[in-house]
């Protein structure tokens, strides 16, 4: 069987031999009963190294930013996010429906960070008629891209100023620590909570950490029950998240490298405009005119080339399981889809 070249996102990697090994030998018990041994050490490795006190396995990233809204906040409050982040956007959303919080979303910049003098000004008033304002939420990577270390500690400033909590949507935290060459809880030491995807780069199968204080972790653990979220012998899944972090966060660095290579062969092609990116992780951007773009999806999948191609810019996503090779192929994909264009 010909193998697909899978640029969708991070999310489709397949475990690898050594991973699957793994799971094979977990140690298992029952989670709701806390006696899962491979959960609870996942849990409290994966808070160290998080900077928080404790964690949470929780099936996604989804469901760790829903937990931290609900725990953070009461009904009838407000959380603060980006107009493009994913805790608004791409959540159904969860935190007005489920939560009962109101999302209050701030237009994001370019690199990610939302203007904090934006933020400043849509922090409700101690007004009975206004929901009250209880959260922060920031993301990190944004569309691939870290946030800045001195953004952070100003963001971390005004919540504090506003005794707001500060909640990190971290599904690529780990891609933005490798970037800027900090370790992850330089990062998330700075926020109240954080959930960091273990089944994005890190190429697990399933799941996230939702780390925070014990007292946190303690309400937000009460919220996964009432959501279903409890889980029996997850020692399983547990084990390949524990390998994830012990064997594939540093390589990481593979697939910038990878993003920066193809980002720059692509640059190259008459028709293909790559968005700039100067702290890029593992994520290329690129436009082209809509005629162009409408039958590219199809000519890519002839070639066994996976991508989403929608309006829009076009997102392309290395990881763990593109090769050099695979990025050399790509590239060659692209020239020939060009030269037949020109040549029709």
């Amino acid at each position: 069987m010909t193998q697909v070249i899978d640029f969708r996102s991070d999310t489709v990697t397949k475990p690898t031999a050594a991973m699957r090994k793994a799971m094979s030998s977990a140690d298992v018990g029952d989670d709701v009963y806390g006696d899962d041994p491979t959960v609870n050490q996942l849990e409290a490795v994966a808070a160290e190294r998080l900077g928080q006190e404790a964690g949470l396995f929780v099936s996604s990233g989804t469901q760790g930013n829903l937990l931290a809204i609900l725990t953070h906040c009461q009904r009838g409050e407000e959380y603060i996010a980006g107009m493009r982040s994913h805790a608004y956007l791409e959540e159904a959303g969860g935190g007005a429906v489920l939560a009962s919080v109101q999302p209050q979303p701030i237009e994001n910049q370019a690199d990610g960070t939302l203007d904090l003098e934006a933020v400043e000004a849509a922090i409700k008033p101690d007004d009975f008629h206004l929901a009250i304002t209880r959260l922060l939420c920031l993301e990190n990577t944004f569309f691939g891209t870290p946030l800045a270390p001195d953004y952070i500690k100003a963001a971390k400033a005004l919540a504090d100023k506003h005794s707001l909590r500060f909640h990190l949507d971290g599904a690529r935290l780990f891609n933005a620590a490798v970037r800027l060459g900090v370790s992850a809880s330089d990062i998330a030491g700075s926020f109240d909570s954080v959930s960091a995807c273990l089944s994005k780069g890190l190429g697990a199968p399933v799941g996230s950490i939702l780390a925070g204080d014990k007292a946190f972790i303690a309400r937000a653990r009460r919220w996964r029950k009432m959501l279903g979220g409890g889980t029996r012998q997850a020692g399983i899944l547990a084990a390949a998240g524990l390998h994830a972090l012990d064997h594939h966060v540093d390589r990481l660095e593979e697939d910038h490298m990878r993003a920066e290579r193809l980002a720059a062969a692509l640059s190259d092609i008459d028709g293909i405009s790559v968005h700039p990116c100067p702290m890029r992780t593992n994520m290329v951007f690129i436009s082209m005119d809509p005629s162009r773009q409408k039958g590219l999806a199809a000519f890519m999948r002839d070639q066994g080339i996976l991508m989403t191609v929608e309006d829009g810019p076009i997102r392309i996503v290395t990881h763990l399981d593109i090769s050099d090779p695979d990025i050399s192929k790509t590239v060659e994909a692209f020239k020939r889809y060009f030269d037949i264009r020109q040549a029709a």
